[in-house]
């Protein structure tokens, strides 16, 4: 059965993957391919003898949340997407949004019992190395295109004008700032020391992925694992605050994230992420 020669060819079987599992990735990889297509039989082996099986079955098993698989494809592909970063920035920019990547593939949120992983996203057509440096390219666009319309100041001899920056008119604007800046700081308080840890580590201190598990003696992946879930227990923690203690609405949240997005204002997150007691050994040493 065709299948059957598939599922041994891609080794999925050392992954853990069902056959089951894998003969409806299959399913899925064809129906993209041939949407709106006619097709015979013979167009449709040969399409699937020709994916990279390999590649294939490795992604069933991460987006199925195999820690084995999972911790194999963080190993062989984490040198390939720092090189892709470097090739995009020489300066190490983009080697962040590579790092961002592998919340969003090993899926930490569930829809009708399924892990929303972006490997449900790779149909086998191009290498899993082909793929992720795809992926990091449009990011690396997408955030170009966000900050193009900031532009560097002049040079001190440069006779080019300065633009005045216009001011926003919205006079809910500090409020919203005010009230999402207060609940961040709250919200990560609230987080247990090592998930505190882990974020001062990363944002604060600037330091690596590798360095940041490095320090709290876990594996790269976990660190990373650990660091989407806390962005989004935070997310969740903000809006239960605004919601229920304040009592704003969906587009009021809404909006406050969207006034903290395009401008958070003075938002030193060293400040935040340091242990109650030295919040207040820093607050008095300013009033002395």
């Amino acid at each position: 059965m065709l299948v059957d020669r598939l599922y041994d060819r891609a080794n999925a079987q050392r992954w853990h993957v069902s056959k089951e599992r894998f003969a409806k990735a299959l399913e899925t990889s064809a129906e993209r391919a041939f949407a709106g297509r006619d097709w015979k039989p013979r167009d449709l082996e040969r399409y699937l003898n020709g994916l990279h099986l390999e590649d294939f079955g490795l992604a069933c098993a991460c987006a199925a949340g195999d820690e084995g698989a999972w911790d194999h494809f963080v190993l062989e592909q984490r040198p390939h997407l720092y090189r892709a970063a470097d090739a995009l920035d020489a300066s190490g920019g983009a080697r962040d949004l590579a790092d961002s990547l592998y919340g969003e593939l090993f899926g930490l949120k569930e829809r009708g019992g399924e892990r929303q992983s972006l490997f449900r996203y790779f149909h086998g057509r191009s290498s899993l190395t082909t793929w992720m440096r795809t992926i990091l390219s449009q990011r690396y666009i997408d955030r170009w295109r966000e900050t193009r319309r900031v532009e560097a100041l002049p040079d001190e001899e440069s006779s080019k004008p300065l633009v005045a920056a216009q001011e926003s008119h919205d006079p809910d604007r500090h409020r919203q700032l005010t009230l999402i800046l207060d609940a961040l700081q709250l919200a990560i308080a609230n987080l247990v020391a090592r998930d505190r840890l882990r974020l001062a580590c990363y944002y604060a201190q600037q330091m690596t992925l590798a360095e940041t598990a490095r320090l709290l003696s876990e594996h790269e992946a976990t660190s990373s694992r650990h660091l989407a879930r806390t962005r989004r227990l935070i997310r969740r923690d903000i809006e239960q605050q605004l919601r229920v203690d304040k009592q704003m609405t969906e587009a009021e949240i809404a909006q406050c994230f969207a006034s903290a997005t395009e401008d958070p204002g003075p938002l030193d997150l060293r400040e935040m992420l340091k242990p109650a007691d030295l919040r207040k050994e820093s607050a008095v040493d300013r009033s002395i």
